[in-house]
């Protein structure tokens, strides 16, 4: 895979390194480790500026990320509420434990989305439930940006330091974020066979969702 990321880092330069990370956030498989990566190598060979390689990057997975808060503020609580209900089943989810997850994002959504960012696959669907909480569009993108630009620039930095030798950072970047998309995967099989159905709650008036600040 990482023929073609190279490819196209080197055609599009800081134009590639932000589409690519675009792309990356709206479809997680694109593995961010080595498209950073790799534009890290570019700059270390002078073909590309560091910092405006970390910007780059930064700015494209933002993009991506604000597409995702978007389509979650658009849903909106009480669409979601009736999605949960239909879907319960395979989603291993109920509408009490989205309450509950609701009011821990508004005690402490900026540290998750903070962090988050900085995690393999959940750093896109953490705009998710951000969207759907009622996470104010100022603190998003503050604590997003602050987290995605963290983790661009360690693999940016990675990449620029390592030089050619970048397959080094795969070897263990590959790896963590296969354990974090296992650990993902184990975690839904079990809930899917331990979850049993509760009582439908009465799901909210599409007409009156308002979601509060957080």
């Amino acid at each position: 895979m990482e023929d073609w990321i190279i490819r196209f880092v080197e055609w599009g330069h800081y134009w590639g390194v932000a589409l690519l990370m675009l792309l990356e956030t709206i479809f997680p498989p694109i593995p961010s480790e080595i498209i950073m990566t790799v534009a890290g190598v570019s700059s270390a060979r002078g073909n590309m500026n560091l910092a405006g390689t970390i910007a780059a990057g930064t700015a494209g997975a933002m993009l991506g990320n604000w597409v995702w808060y978007w389509v979650a503020t658009k849903f909106g609580e009480a669409r979601m509420h009736i999605f949960i209900d239909r879907y319960s089943r395979w989603l291993t989810l109920d509408w009490d434990e989205v309450e509950r997850g609701q009011s821990l994002f508004r005690k402490h959504g900026s540290i998750i989305v903070l962090v988050a960012r900085m995690l393999p696959t959940l750093r896109s669907l953490i705009s998710i439930p951000a969207g759907l909480f009622g996470m104010t569009f100022r603190r998003f993108v503050i604590f997003s940006t602050i987290g995605t630009a963290g983790w661009t620039a360690a693999l940016a930095c990675a990449g620029y330091f390592l030089g050619s030798q970048f397959d080094d950072v795969e070897k263990w970047l590959g790896p963590v974020s296969t354990l974090v998309i296992a650990a993902i995967v184990v975690t839904y099989v079990w809930r899917l066979v331990r979850w049993k159905a509760k009582p439908a709650s009465k799901p909210l008036d599409v007409r009156s969702d308002t979601h509060p600040e957080a």
